[in-house]
């Protein structure tokens, strides 16, 4: 399979997940909480350097810096991940009281403020809508986070083991 093909595929598949997360949002009227919005940010960053580098089709090194960025950004998205399962796993009353909305923190607070609050998440982010083989929004975003970072690893090492005149 070409680069261009690999990083095709990789930012279809952020696509189709992006994608899923809406239609959950809109059509079956699950909102997302501050960070479920946090990792849809990084599912589309995941998605743009992959569609970047789908387009660009590089070669050894330009691989392994697109690879480099996905990694990234794949590790901030399973950070996110990560704390949002842990608050669902607290018993309801460990979980920390719910805030104000995305939209309210944004229209009244500095951008640093609404990041800090962001990060730090509410009892909102602690509830479980929805579950898929026992695992929550949260948990699959995990595993999907994992999948890419391992993947943008797996393209980055199998572009510099190959040849420089076969790339």
């Amino acid at each position: 399979m070409t680069n261009r093909m690999s990083f095709s595929l990789g930012a279809a598949v952020c696509a189709l997940l992006l994608g899923f997360g809406y239609f959950l949002q809109y059509v079956q009227n699950l909102q997302p909480c501050p960070l479920c919005l946090v990792q849809r940010g990084f599912f589309a960053g995941v998605m743009v350097v992959f569609a970047v580098a789908a387009v660009h089709g590089p070669r050894r090194v330009g691989t392994a810096l697109y690879s480099a960025l996905a990694v990234l950004f794949s590790l901030g998205g399973a950070a996110t991940a990560t704390r949002q399962v842990w608050l669902q796993s607290l018993p309801p009353e460990k979980v920390p009281a719910c805030g104000p909305d995305l939209a309210y923190m944004l229209k009244n607070f500095p951008l640093m403020r609404t990041l800090e609050k962001l990060f730090t998440a509410t009892g909102e982010c602690a509830v479980v809508d929805w579950t898929f083989l026992g695992l929550s929004i949260a948990g699959w975003s995990l595993v999907w986070f994992a999948i890419f970072c391992v993947y943008a690893a797996w393209l980055a090492v199998r572009a510099l083991r190959t040849p420089a005149a076969a790339s």
